[in-house]
């Protein structure tokens, strides 16, 4: 089986995906851009940086050619790669995995693979509780009960995504599971508890205070002063609870003042390199992810899990009802009610789920699990072309 996969930019979270299917197929994935340290700091994280673990081994790879007149992943006509077509003409593929549908370059690869016969799957996390204006709804429920049949199967990588698929009337037949995960060996491994210690000690804190983390960019949709917020909150419940923060951005100053102002002490690690997240998870007691809709699934919670902490998650958020809802391996609170999740961060805090239960939820959502769905999904569209 040949399959070709496209993708904007190399991400830390697909490449165990890639490999993983490597491993059962003839797998080539395509890249629209190679992404710059300067790109990375304009994306949210306030540093120019490059990753610092391997994203491009165990699987083959193409950086395609980008002549967007203004290159970037995040704007559909920064990736404007037209050779893909001759890539999937002359590839001989026998299907194509595209990750989303918002780069032109994923219309160029779709049209293209259409034009030539192969089957196409997507996968992404759109959910109707994303942020919309009236016009972009109204042009989505008149579009898209059309548009996204053309998809021969659909890889669904959580609640929230099925039901965004089945709003638009695509068929159950042609969803197949496929959720957001992260390498969850390879967290787990690493966020040993003489990493957490080591980290605590580092920022000046002791080991028997309770820490709630916020990881992720400083950028208002992510709303990191709400963490500030329902830890004054908490602590107002004798709950002695100090934020940590893994992460860089606009936001920083403010934080730093409502930190003051609610007289709750305030660690910020800056940017954190993918490498030294699991000490961040090792040194805390729980993540708190109070993000707006815009967080479409918030992986940092698949993170968090995978290092055996639980997680505190706004109900807006795309992964809430997978990985919090039903309260085994953490919990959920109403968007921007910092009451409310001051009182829920107390309660985790006071008694937090076992280290079992945490396991249990963390291993439902897994790189073997999204590979088996992706390959499942394959083997359907192939089938029946």
């Amino acid at each position: 089986m040949k399959l070709a996969a496209l993708i904007s930019h190399p991400i830390q979270y697909y490449a165990p995906i890639f490999r993983a299917l490597s491993a059962q197929c003839d797998l080539h994935v395509f890249f629209g851009q190679k992404v710059t340290p300067e790109q990375q700091a304009a994306a949210g994280f306030d540093k120019s940086f490059e990753w610092d673990i391997d994203l491009l081994s165990g699987y083959r790879s193409t950086f395609l050619e980008n002549v967007a007149s203004e290159p970037r992943p995040d704007r559909f006509s920064g990736c404007d790669t037209p050779e893909i077509g001759q890539f999937l003409r002359r590839g001989g593929f026998d299907g194509l995995l595209v990750m989303g549908w918002y780069l032109k370059s994923h219309f160029q690869a779709i049209w293209a693979a259409k034009r030539a016969g192969i089957p196409v799957m997507v996968r992404g996390d759109s959910h109707l509780g994303m942020p919309s204006g009236p016009v972009k709804r109204l042009t989505k429920s008149l579009f898209f009960p059309s548009f996204l049949k053309c998809f021969d199967a659909a890889l669904v990588v959580g609640a929230r995504n099925r039901e965004y698929w089945k709003h638009y009337g695509y068929p159950d037949a042609r969803m197949f599971a496929s959720p957001h995960c992260v390498d969850t060996d390879w967290f787990a491994k690493r966020a040993t508890p003489e990493a957490g210690v080591s980290l605590r000690r580092k920022m000046g804190i002791s080991d028997s205070t309770p820490v709630a983390l916020f990881a992720g960019k400083l950028i208002a949709f992510k709303r990191p002063g709400d963490v500030i917020a329902a830890a004054a909150q908490a602590r107002k419940n004798g709950v002695p609870v100090e934020v940590l923060v893994a992460g860089s951005g606009p936001l920083e100053a403010d934080m730093r003042t409502l930190a003051v102002s609610h007289n709750v002490p305030l660690h910020i690690l800056g940017f954190c390199n993918q490498s030294q997240m699991p000490a961040a998870y090792a040194a805390a007691d729980v993540l708190v992810l109070p993000s707006s809709g815009r967080e479409t699934w918030g992986l940092v919670a698949n993170e968090a899990l995978a290092c055996g902490k639980p997680v505190l998650i706004s109900d807006a958020v795309g992964c809430s009802p997978d990985l919090a809802a039903n309260g085994r391996a953490g919990c959920t609170f109403p968007m921007g009610d910092v009451v409310a999740c001051g009182q829920a961060l107390s309660d985790l805090l006071s008694n937090p789920p076992t280290k079992a239960d945490i396991a249990q939820v963390s291993e439902t959502l897994s790189i073997p699990a999204a590979t088996r769905g992706i390959i499942a999904a394959f083997n359907s569209i192939k089938f029946e072309h």
